[in-house]
Formats: structure tokens, sequence, C-alpha cells
């Protein structure tokens, strides 16, 4: 069977599948393999769940020719059925990457998006390899617009994602300290984050740039750019975040003025495409996080948390720091956790961090082992797990809280008994 017979299929289909946990009825199955799991053991399964074909990789899962269809490789058939999918599509793509921000970024952009058109979007930080063939092939022949957030940690990822995505528009947030251990040091982060640029230099396509950031204004400098600026970096309502676009004032139930630029990225990408501002302005101010990503939370104990515990590097551990400073509240606590995969960078980005920490004046809790092997007098405990049974014996009220870690330190488990 040839890509274009696998199409017809598709199009006929109620969509693709990878989890036999999610199947819809009349869905295409591709069987996934990954160094825990074969999903090819799962087809038979996928098919008595509903799914009408199963796209596996090993002969002997097939047990007849109706429901089965064997391919060289399942990933492989994945990406270049999205591709060709992609290629049908009419409507413009806006590629998103960069170190922080661009899951909320990516949102707020649906949002105001989708104000005046149809918008399909990447669902959580389904950002990868495997998420990106997902978000293009949900994409239906009438989506009026494709945003397509792009992750990665190694060279060469993001240039894939753009090929396979072949987007028209790019944006990078930012470009910062995160996946060291991947990239190598703070040059490889750029060199892959920029991947997004060249490409689109080469589509001979349009960016979208933040013209305060001098990093990413000097590496798109001869690439075709729309360029926001965020003016007002003082915070005007403490501590959500908000801007001035176009003389008029837009409040967001955001946390921290680092998501200043993020919304003003969203404001610039909806005014290029003609979204009037009125309806802009509508959708940042009713736009909720979710997620563990910048909530802020009023608990019984009267504590009011800072919730950003989905992710934290070097840099967007900084900003949170920064930003809770300006929080004006008599009683404030830092309970951070370790952030993950910098490599060789580890101990001295964490002594980073408590450096930074020395120099205020309130309670200080940290969580992990990276921040034990720390010279340093604030409270500390090797996991959530010893925290949590601390804090049940010394309960903390009355208190402003920000709480920030990698995602794989679990602090969220955290927030019930604050």
């Amino acid at each position: 069977m040839d890509l274009k017979q696998l199409y017809q299929i598709f199009l006929e289909s109620n969509g693709v599948s990878t989890d036999t946990r999610d199947i819809s009825e009349n869905s295409l199955f591709f069987a996934l393999k990954g160094e825990n799991f074969n999903g090819n053991k799962f087809a038979k399964d996928a098919i008595k769940k509903g799914a009408s074909m199963a796209i596996i990789d090993d002969e002997q899962y097939c047990l007849n020719n109706d429901d089965y269809i064997v391919v060289e490789d399942v990933m492989s058939c994945l990406q270049q059925l999205a591709n060709f999918h992609r290629k049908q599509l009419k409507c413009p793509v806006l590629g998103i990457t960069g170190t922080n921000g661009k899951t909320t970024t990516k949102e707020l952009i649906t949002a105001v998006l989708q104000q005046q058109f149809k918008v399909v979007s990447t669902k959580g930080n389904l950002n990868n390899h495997i998420g990106v063939p997902l978000t293009l092939l949900s994409a239906k022949v009438d989506t009026e617009f494709l945003v397509v957030e792009m992750g990665a940690n190694h060279i060469n990822e993001i240039d894939f994602l753009c090929q396979l995505s072949e987007v028209d528009y790019g944006i990078i947030t930012n470009i910062g300290k995160a996946h060291l251990e991947g990239f190598g040091s703070e040059e490889g982060v750029i060199k892959a984050k920029s991947e997004l640029y060249n490409y689109i230099k080469t589509k001979e396509g349009t960016l979208f740039v933040n013209a305060n950031d001098t990093l990413l204004m000097s590496i798109s400098k001869d690439i075709n750019r729309i360029e926001y600026q965020n003016k007002n970096s003082e915070i005007q309502n403490p501590p959500f975040a908000s801007v001035e676009f176009k003389n008029e004032k837009i409040y967001s139930k955001l946390i921290g003025d680092y998501n200043c630029d993020n919304i003003l990225a969203a404001c610039s990408i909806g005014n290029h495409f003609g979204v009037p501002l009125e309806r802009i302005k509508n959708a940042i101010e009713q736009y909720t996080p979710s997620n563990n990503r910048s909530q802020l939370i009023k608990s019984n104990n009267n504590n009011s948390i800072i919730l950003d515990a989905y992710n934290a590097n070097p840099s967007s551990m900084k900003e949170a720091i920064s930003a809770f400073q300006k929080v004006h509240a008599k009683k404030k606590i830092y309970l951070l956790g370790d952030m993950l995969e910098l490599g060789k960078q580890t101990t001295q980005e964490h002594q980073h961090i408590v450096s930074l920490l020395e120099k205020q004046s309130h309670r200080v809790i940290l969580i992990g082992e990276e921040f034990g092997k720390i010279q340093h007098q604030f409270v500390h405990f090797n996991d959530t797990k010893e925290a949590l049974s601390w804090i049940k014996n010394n309960p903390i009220k009355n208190h402003y809280i920000l709480m920030k870690a990698s995602r794989g330190i679990g602090l969220e488990k955290l927030k019930e008994i604050l």
C-alpha cells in the first residue's frame, strides 16, 4: 500500500490514535514502539475497541488483511502521513518554540486567533516527533489556522519538526539554559532553537520577534520579521501580568511579569492576521492557565500559592524569583525544587539560585538532591515526601508562596496541604 492509498483510508477514518486507552470508533491505530513498550502487541486490542485499522511493523501480529496494514516502520509511516496531510492543508501554519513560555504562548495565540478563525493547535505539550504528527493529523481540511508547538532536547530536532510541519510563520519565545544535558552547552541551545529561524529564512516565511530580546533580534536580523515589544516592564497589577497594546490596557490571569512577552506575542500575531483589538483583549483577559503553570491558588490555610511546578530551568527560575520579589506581602515563602537535565552545569546553576535567594529576607524551603549538595542555611528536604511530612507537623498559614521546580520533583503534591 502506498502513501496515497493510506491517506484515503485516513480521510475516511475518525482520526488516529497511538494509545489503546484512548481509541475512538473508526480510528486508525498506529502501533508505535519505544524502549519500554511495543505497540504491535496492542494492535489486536485496538481493533476490538473499535479501531478500523491497525498499522503495525511486525508481521507476526497481523491476524488478517482486512484490519491490519504492515509497514516497514510505524513511526516513519505516521510522520510521512502527517506531512502528506499537511501538504493538502490550505491554511497558514505557525511554528513556536523556545526555552520558556512556549506552551503558554501557544495557548494565548490560539485563544486570540480563535476569535476569528477555526484553529487547531498542539494539545498540552505534545510537541515532539510523535506529538507534532498527531497535531497535524488532527487538523481537518477546513482548518483555517494551525499552531504547532515544537520542543527539543537535541540538535536537529526542531529542524526535523519544521520540515514535517512545513511552517509558514515562526516564533521563538526566548532562548535560555535548559536541557543542557542534551544540547551540551548554552551555545548548543541557541543553535537548536535557531533551526526554526533558519527554516523560515529558507522558505522565505515570516517571523514574529521580541524586539526587547537582543539575542533573538541578532539571529533574525536578515529574515523577514514582525517585531513586538514590551515598552512598560513594570507590572501594573501584581502578581498578574498586564500589558499595553495599541494604547489599550490588557490585564491577564497569568502570574508574573515574565508573561508580558508571551501576551504581547499573541497580541502581535492576532493583530497581523486581522483579529480586532477588542477581541484580542477579550481573549487574553478570559484565558485561564492550567496544568500547574502560573496559577494563583487561594487555600483553606489562608495561603496564596503561585503554582508554577510544570517545568524549571535556570532562566525560568530566576524570572520567577524576580517576579515574586515584586509581590507585596508581609509573609512570603520561596518553595523551590531541583532543576533537572542540566548535565555538567547542574551544581553551578543550583549554586546561582541559592546565591540569589540569599540576597532576600523571606523564608526559603528547598527540595531535591541537587539543592542538598549546595552549602546554604535554608530549610531543605531530599524529596516532596520529606517536605510533606514536615509541613504536616509545621503548618504554614497566612503566607504568599511561590512553588516552582522541574516536573520530575512533583512539587504539586504539596498543594493540598498548603
